[in-house]
């Protein structure tokens, strides 16, 4: 259902934040990398520049983005409050 939309998405080559984020939630979902790598893979795929997205990312991409390095300490944001899985 997913990959359907995406692909509605990619007829019409105007975009928005809930648009990208799809398209990227679909990079992580297949092959399995983090949300800062889709979406560099995703402008290196579509030759975009990675300066020109900001606009795009949502900002529940821009939470997940921030959770996953925080988790890397890449982020100097306190850890509290994450359950090990």
């Amino acid at each position: 259902m997913v990959e359907a939309r995406v692909e509605a998405i990619d007829k019409r080559n105007i975009m928005n934040s809930k648009e990208f984020s799809l398209k990227i939630e679909v990079v992580v979902r297949e092959k399995r990398i983090t949300y800062m790598e889709a979406v560099l893979l995703y402008c290196n795929d579509n030759g975009i520049d990675e300066s020109t997205v900001s606009p795009l990312v949502s900002k529940s991409l821009k939470e997940k983005i921030k959770a996953e390095a925080t988790n890397l300490r890449m982020l100097k944001y306190p850890r509290g409050g994450v359950l090990p899985v």
